[in-house]
């Protein structure tokens, strides 16, 4: 692991990502996670239930989220504690040409929230953002952004 404790400030950034989605992207999911929930993959059934189309799996948008923190620590294991609230469903509309494209995508940023100099802890604080694709046709370049994830905190212990 390259980053030092006694290198971290609090309110220091950590960077930003965007990771874009498509439904082609929740499919995958499903069938690795097990979730074969519709609402993750069939338009007709998303919106029989009041959804404005089909969303993507709150454990896909909280891991894809993290991934910026492992990748900063540089050891995945060096994360001790992880967690959120879901606030907004993450929508990904069908969108093909030749082939399934990316539809929306989440940007999340970090910052270090806080320092436990006795714990040799990080908190980082996460703002996860995805695109506002409620109505339908929404465009997802001028879409206003909302917060999908709020309180995504993760603690991350360093040498």
């Amino acid at each position: 692991m390259s980053i030092a404790f006694d290198d971290l400030e609090k309110g220091q950034e950590l960077g930003q990502r965007r990771i874009e989605l498509s439904r082609a992207d929740l499919v995958r999911y499903a069938g690795a996670s097990g979730d074969l929930n519709p609402i993750h993959w069939n338009e007709q059934f998303a919106r029989a239930v009041d959804l404005p189309d089909v969303i993507a799996h709150g454990m896909l948008t909280m891991g894809a989220a993290v991934q910026l923190v492992t990748d900063w620590a540089g050891d995945p294991g060096a994360v001790v504690d992880y967690q959120t609230r879901f606030t907004k469903p993450v929508v990904v509309p069908n969108r093909f040409g030749t082939a399934v494209e990316a539809s929306t995508a989440l940007t999340v940023s970090g910052r270090i929230g806080a320092l436990d100099a006795a714990a040799r802890t990080a908190r980082v604080d996460l703002t996860v953002t995805a695109p506002d694709l409620a109505e339908q046709d929404a465009d997802p370049a001028t879409a206003a952004q909302l917060k999908v994830l709020v309180k995504a905190q993760a603690v991350v212990r360093l040498a």
